[in-house]
């Protein structure tokens, strides 16, 4: 709070952020009242989640029309799938934590307040080998796998999103490597990989990988979009890592795989028809 306080903003608290229910933060209805309570109270523009966890999916079908930007991710994809299908922007990054702890010149702290600030944000690192090159310009959606194909066939799976070949962002942690060939799969079976402009693979940590598998983590999820003809960016700095840069979902954004990966965050002001 002191932070975001230093950068300009009013920081109010929800009633319940420092409950505690067994692993979660609060009961179901409190945590649901003081996401409604920040939906509904006119002097809250953006709503930063204080972690991931889990618990979401106990009360996304009871959250109403998202209208405002979240900040967030893991456990927080599910309420960038209802932004995205409230057509509304969601901040895929950093929560308390870190915004607590990281440097304050580091890329993730500079880069959401620019994003915050309605400006665009352009990240860059090395090439990996199985990347495949390419260009591609359209919103981008997702976030966090297990999440993701958690809800799947549900309102809020990414088949129920509005865009037309869209960027999907995929990350997660802690997972069995057959079970991201599990999730990877079911995203292809319904669809979903058929129908993309580009796929911006981030940090699979702590998801070792399996030699009876006869690949490579990022191997099994290349098998799986191997019959697709868009780019592929590996190794993005996105996910359960201490360098978790921001960007803006449900919103365009700009990728560039050749002699090194591009991802450019367009601002809040860039207009999604353009």
């Amino acid at each position: 709070m002191e932070r975001l306080r230093a950068w300009g903003f009013a920081v109010s608290e929800g009633k319940h952020a420092r409950d505690r229910w067994g692993r979660f933060a609060g009961t179901d209805e409190d945590r649901l009242a003081d996401l409604v309570e920040a939906l509904n109270d006119p002097t809250v523009d953006v709503i930063l989640c204080s972690r991931g966890g889990y618990g979401l999916q106990r009360i996304i079908d009871r959250v109403p029309k998202i209208t405002k930007p979240i900040i967030g991710f893991s456990d927080i994809t599910a309420l960038h799938q209802l932004s995205g299908i409230s057509d509304q922007a969601s901040v895929h990054g950093i929560m308390c934590k870190h915004i607590a702890t990281l440097p304050k010149e580091s890329e993730a702290m500079v880069s959401l307040r620019k994003i915050l600030a309605g400006e665009s944000v352009e990240y860059t690192w090395d090439a990996h080998p199985l990347n495949v090159p390419g260009h591609a310009c359209a919103p981008i959606v997702g976030g966090n796998l297990s999440v993701l194909c958690g809800l799947s066939g549900t309102p809020y799976g990414l088949s129920k999103m509005s865009y037309l070949f869209p960027i999907l962002l995929i990350e997660d942690i802690g997972e069995r490597h057959y079970h991201v060939d599990r999730m990877i799969r079911n995203l292809r079976m319904s669809g979903v990989l058929a129908h993309l402009s580009g796929l911006v693979v981030g940090q699979f940590t702590d998801c070792e990988d399996d030699p009876l598998m006869n690949a490579s983590v990022y191997e099994t999820i290349k098998e799986a979009v191997a019959d697709y003809n868009y780019p592929i960016l590996f190794n993005a700095p996105i996910g359960h890592v201490e360098h978790n840069v921001p960007l803006l979902l449900n919103h365009h954004a700009t990728i560039d795989s050749g002699a090194h990966c591009t991802l450019l965050t367009h601002g809040f002001d860039v207009d999604i028809a353009d």
